[in-house]
């Protein structure tokens, strides 16, 4: 008689083969078995938590649909939604640029990536709204200077949008002038145009304007037309430049950047104080940073090489060269339309007034953050110079 084999017997007998085959046979199978789910259960936690750390990433040649398949990644991409940081979303370069972060949900037809700031109306059709302007004057400011500040406004055409940076915190009572209620206002205490313009100046926010001028306050303009020094830098294809300062009146710092009347514009410096060499800053490429005037393509560079935490930029003017493809030859001097540098020290004015000496407790640290700005970029471009060497060095096979 045939007497069938009863499921609980089947049953251990799979499990003692499962065991031996796992290389267990000296073990009782049994318990290993039902605790193996529990077993699984803890060590995928534990990738979950550790993803990166702990687990190992397998070469998986041998499948067809993978040639590098890593733990890491999946367990990773499962736990990106419990993470509270950015690194969960982090993703190649490339990829960054392509879709922008919270821009990936949206239709592409839908994004804006580029705006002004031009004014709208709260009313009428959008279709019938005033342009966009084709250039932009950004202006740093407190309202003691209200006289040259209206006088240098009114020498840009209606071609110019305008937006005031204060540093004073007085706003509403520029509306005095007509212009001022068609401008854009900033206010922040006691901060300088660049920390402004690092936050406010988005290159993707300015993209619309073909020149940004990033002026100081205390500039004199009788002998400046903005327009017509928009023609010049046109017609020689400037991307930064500057009008010359006329030294007969105002201050002056570097040679260069002092007025000839010997043509429209000039590049670079035959010789004189502080040039031993005429290809070297600030002899040529070179503006400074009082009166820039930056096309849209080198301000986006200069936008991201504005460091968060310095406040004065005293040395990012020798830096303007790497913003353009030749400096020698698309950074220059505007001598037709020239400008007054009268210097005055409002920034100074703007330290700790309770305290004495406030004055030169700011100058210390213009001077401070020049010295780390400096230290910062010779140490980049060494780093830069030794990738490049190591990458280009032939490797033997």
């Amino acid at each position: 008689m045939q007497i069938k084999e009863k499921p609980q017997h089947r049953q251990k007998s799979h499990d003692k083969a499962m065991a031996k085959t796992l290389g267990f046979s000296g073990m009782k199978a049994v318990p290993f078995l039902k605790a193996l789910p529990l077993a699984v259960a803890f060590g995928f936690f534990i990738g979950l938590s550790f993803p990166v750390a702990i687990t190992p990433k397998l070469q998986c040649g041998i499948l067809p649909w993978s040639r590098s398949f890593s733990y890491s990644s999946v367990l990773g991409g499962l736990w990106a939604p419990f993470r509270n940081d950015t690194t969960a979303n982090a993703t190649s370069g490339s990829e960054v640029a392509r879709k922008p972060r919270g821009e990936e949900r949206l239709p592409p037809g839908i994004v804006v990536s580029e705006s002004d700031l031009h004014l709208r109306r709260l009313w009428g059709s959008p279709a019938e709204d005033t342009a966009s302007r084709k250039y932009l004057l950004t202006l740093a400011v407190g309202y003691a200077e209200k006289v040259n500040v209206n006088a240098t406004v009114q020498k840009f055409s209606e071609n110019f949008d305008v937006m005031l940076f204060h540093y004073d915190g007085v706003t509403t009572e520029w509306d005095e002038f007509e212009w001022s209620k068609q401008a854009a206002h900033v206010s922040a205490r006691k901060q300088t145009k660049w920390w402004f313009a690092k936050r406010f100046l988005h290159p993707s926010i300015v993209a619309r304007y073909d020149y940004v001028f990033l002026w100081d306050e205390d500039l004199g303009v009788e002998n400046f037309d903005a327009e017509a020094y928009i023609d010049i830098v046109k017609k020689h294809g400037l991307r930064i430049s500057q009008p010359g300062l006329d030294a007969t009146k105002g201050k002056t710092l570097y040679d260069v950047s002092v007025k000839r009347d010997t043509g429209e514009m000039h590049k670079t410096d035959g010789g004189g104080r502080r040039c031993p060499d005429v290809h070297q800053r600030p002899c040529s490429g070179f503006v400074e940073v009082m009166a820039p005037v930056f096309s849209k393509d080198a301000w986006r560079c200069v936008w991201h090489m504005i460091q968060n935490d310095l406040v004065h930029r005293w040395g990012l003017d020798f830096h303007f060269w790497r913003c353009v493809d030749d400096p020698e030859e698309q950074i220059g001097i505007v001598d037709a339309q020239y400008v007054v540098h009268h210097g005055v020290p409002t920034l100074e004015s703007q330290g700790n007034g309770e305290k004495q000496g406030s004055g030169a407790k700011v100058k210390a640290r213009q001077n401070e953050e020049m010295v780390a700005f400096k230290s910062r970029m010779t140490r980049v471009a060494k780093e830069l110079a030794n990738s490049n060497t190591t990458s280009s060095s032939p490797t033997l096979s």
